[in-house]
């Protein structure tokens, strides 16, 4: 892989991209993109359908290969950083014949932990997620918004420096969705963990976010990285404060441009 990171990182950054291409049948998607997410923040990524929202983060994620560039989290290499990742269809993420207690302990479990160790750590993550949920059940026994819920701790299990939630509200009712609004904040406050978040929803891009990456169509550019200082964790009624529809408008003002182009 070619180096190409001349442009210094921003003071603070978590995930440093240089340079990034990425085509598919020759039609060009990505052309010498940079971008840089800050440590410990919420990033939300909206734009318009077919700009490449998902497949930004499963680059940055080493699920997707990029055709050139560079991308490094401070300074390290993917291998060497710890990630998280919430798939869009939690039914097919989610292994059917574990409960959901052992879906939850899997990636512990795996990286050697001891049985106390796993316990420990589940155990946290069901005070965090307040769970009131049978967690011996099998997935398929669980309602979307309970499935959505292990796959996130599933995820959060292993402590990652970077976690990325491809569209986690999409198949939600809007009960849950205020559940794991709440969280998801929850977990980066008190955590630190940075996180990445596609939305198709400007609101829940907007609620979640630190800063909100707005795409433009193909061949994709940043068109604004907008800042959310709205003080957290935000509530249900966070969306009528004046503050959050000035940034909601503004978004969307900037994706209907986006649109018109």
């Amino acid at each position: 892989m070619t180096t190409v990171l001349d442009l210094p990182a921003e003071t603070g950054t978590h995930v440093t991209i240089r340079g990034l291409d990425k085509s598919f049948g020759g039609a060009v998607l990505y052309k010498d993109f940079n971008l840089d997410i800050p440590k410990g923040k919420i990033v939300s990524i909206f734009g318009p359908n077919g700009c490449g929202k998902s497949t930004l983060i499963n680059m940055i994620s080493g699920l997707m290969s990029i055709d050139a560039g560079e991308i490094l989290f401070e300074g390290k290499s993917l291998a060497q950083t710890t990630i998280g990742y919430v798939f869009q269809n939690y039914r097919d993420a989610l292994f059917p014949w574990m409960s959901a207690w052992d879906n939850i302990a899997y990636p512990v479990k795996r990286s050697g932990k001891s049985k106390e160790e796993v316990k420990n750590r589940v155990e946290e993550l069901i005070a965090l997620f307040e769970i009131k949920f049978n967690l011996n059940l099998y997935p398929y026994e669980l309602s979307g918004g309970q499935q959505q819920t292990v796959s996130i701790m599933r995820a959060l299990a292993m402590k990652p420096e970077i976690l990325f939630l491809d569209e986690p509200f999409s198949a939600l009712d809007f009960e849950m969705t205020l559940f794991i609004r709440t969280k998801l904040q929850e977990a980066n406050l008190s955590t630190g963990v940075t996180m990445m978040i596609v939305s198709h929803d400007l609101e829940d891009a907007v609620f979640l976010a630190d800063k909100i990456l707005l795409l433009t169509r193909r061949p994709t550019r940043i068109s604004e990285f907008m800042s959310f200082d709205m003080a957290k964790p935000r509530a249900p009624e966070s969306v009528s404060d004046p503050e959050f529809i000035k940034t909601k408008s503004h978004a969307l003002e900037v994706f209907q441009r986006e649109m018109r182009a």
